[in-house]
């Protein structure tokens, strides 16, 4: 193939929310967008506009992205209806988004159960929809739906399908293979097939991940002559996921020798992006996971005796450093530092590995790793405990103690009523400040509480508000009294940031992460007036 170049698509945030075990919320869904993004994703789907109102929200931001694009996903035009009208087409166009990903089926059978269309109907739905978008849309792009079980039963009418997308304007036309069924030898098969039909610089590939084979079926097609590659992080989706990014990725960059917008800089970020959806949907991560996983490095007793770094190096297929991953050696209880190093330099910080304050850094990350402070999706707490460490980082405030208290009673009129009350002390310099605050529940009165002690000092502080509140059980088996994390999404109407705090108390935990919120915030105002020369 003499164009080396792939691109890829992203379907996660739509995807994320079809697999029954979680969703996404707004906040996370601009924090994974700008993720992506930096990570060098060709087109970030922001799911069907006027479905949901996380979606909406997302459209409405428009993050400003340095590579991607927004795209939004519609399905076709109503049967009997025209695109000119159509509401759904309407609404994408609404959405902002300059691409636009049009659901179809290339299956006469679907077609009839999914769009009540006979064959020649749907042709002419998808015709009219296409035209219709590429008319106004930089991009339109047709998700060829069943193409592949569809190809097997009509060839004809599947090729007729996707050419009839391409004559009429589809930059992109994907090849679906959504049951997940289709082996990765047939599919190579038929994308060489569709490939004497189409330019192959046109033809994207979909793998759903049913028989196990997304990843191994969407590499396939590409050495078929596929250019544009959909699926979604740590495989989200449906039934058993989509093609999984997190590992498809670093096989086409490292393996296969192709280009993508994931230039050898970015990969270094892909571990990090990872554990951020899992921190998004407040689920573990999965520690075997190729490449990504906890355990993809990880190297104990093994047949030859124990791991040494010399054997261990022989064993791993790929640079841990380079997609972001670090060395674990179990019998010496090595870890490659350079995961950490990679990000301090992200941030601007240089530190000398050999360092003792370093050294002790690299150790309490361990440390509080171990205990379930997962730094994957919390970025600013990361950033504060590193300049903390390193003696980069202005003591704003102090918190002497803090009390919280909740009642619960019926009232003289027999209503429930519930009321949390919170009192805080701080030492800002030399000065103490005690403020008390209720709130609706016990966090919102500390949040409340803790800023009002601090707004005479930092009355930028008015500014912040938290948008995103997670809690999870890191040991389900210790009950009432398991261990918990709490992550807190916040922002200041300009930027958005991410705290974590973990402890056996709940309240603990979220005063953790809330200070760390703030004290990010301050942070952030403090480095920008320094960078303003103190204007």
């Amino acid at each position: 193939m003499a164009n080396r170049r792939i691109y890829l698509y992203d379907s996660s945030l739509r995807s994320g929310s079809q697999q029954g075990g979680g969703s996404f919320s707004a906040a996370d869904k601009l924090a994974i967008a700008e993720a992506l993004d930096g990570l060098g994703l060709d087109y970030v789907e922001g799911g069907q506009p006027g479905l949901g109102s996380d979606d909406n929200t997302l459209f409405a931001a428009a993050p400003k992205f340095d590579h991607a694009r927004l795209t939004a996903l519609s399905r076709l035009q109503s049967l009997g209806g025209s695109a000119a009208t159509d509401p759904t087409l309407s609404r994408a166009r609404a959405s902002g988004a300059r691409v636009v990903s049009l659901a179809g089926t290339a299956s006469e059978r679907r077609a009839r159960a999914q769009f009540g269309a006979e064959a020649r109907e749907h042709i002419d739905m998808i015709a009219e929809s296409v035209s219709h978008i590429a008319g106004w849309a930089e991009e339109a792009m047709f998700l060829c739906g069943d193409f592949f079980t569809g190809f097997r039963a009509d060839a004809h009418y599947a090729l007729e399908c996707a050419a009839t997308a391409y004559i009429h304007g589809a930059r992109w036309v994907v090849l679906c293979d959504s049951n997940g069924g289709t082996l990765p030898h047939e599919i190579a098969e038929i994308v060489e097939e569709v490939s004497k039909a189409l330019p192959s610089s046109h033809i994207g590939i979909e793998c759903l991940n049913d028989s196990g084979n997304g990843v191994a079926g969407s590499l396939a097609a590409v050495r078929a002559g596929a250019h544009q590659v959909h699926g979604t992080f740590n495989g989200l989706g449906v039934r058993c996921g989509n093609a999984d990014l997190a590992t498809l990725i670093p096989n086409l960059a490292l393996k296969m020798g192709y280009e993508t917008g994931v230039t050898a800089e970015k990969l270094s970020r892909l571990s990090a992006v990872s554990q951020l959806f899992d921190a998004r949907l407040n689920q573990p991560s999965q520690a075997r996971a190729p490449f990504v996983g906890g355990h993809a490095f990880s190297h104990g007793e093994g047949l030859y005796g124990a791991a040494t770094p010399e054997t261990a190096e022989r064993m791993e297929h790929v640079d841990p450093q380079a997609v972001g991953n670090q060395r674990h050696i179990a019998a010496e209880e090595e870890a490659d530092q350079g995961n950490y190093l990679a990000r301090l330099t992200a941030l601007g910080l240089e530190a000398d590995p050999e360092d003792p304050a370093t050294l002790r850094l690299f150790e309490t990350l361990q440390e509080n790793e171990r205990n379930g402070l997962d730094y994957g999706g919390a970025e600013a707490s990361f950033e504060l405990l590193v300049r903390k460490s390193l003696g980069l980082l202005p003591n704003f405030f102090r918190l002497d103690s803090f009390r919280v208290i909740d009642e619960r009673r019926i009232d003289a009129r027999g209503n429930l009523v519930t009321l949390s009350e919170a009192s805080v002390r701080v030492q800002v310099g030399q000065s103490r400040h005690m403020m008390v605050a209720e709130g609706a529940g016990p966090v919102h009165a500390l949040d409340v509480a803790l800023r009002k002690a601090l707004a005479d000092v930092y009355p930028a502080l008015g500014d912040l508000r938290l948008i995103d509140y997670k809690v999870r059980i890191l040991n389900s088996e210790g009950g009432t009294k398991a261990r918990i994390r709490v992550m807190i999404d916040s922002t200041d109407g300009v930027d958005n940031w991410s705290t974590v705090g973990v402890s056996d108390n709940v309240i603990d935990a979220s005063y953790s992460a809330l200070n760390d919120g703030i004290a990010y915030k301050l942070l952030r105002d403090d480095l920008k007036q320094r960078e303003n020369g103190g204007n």
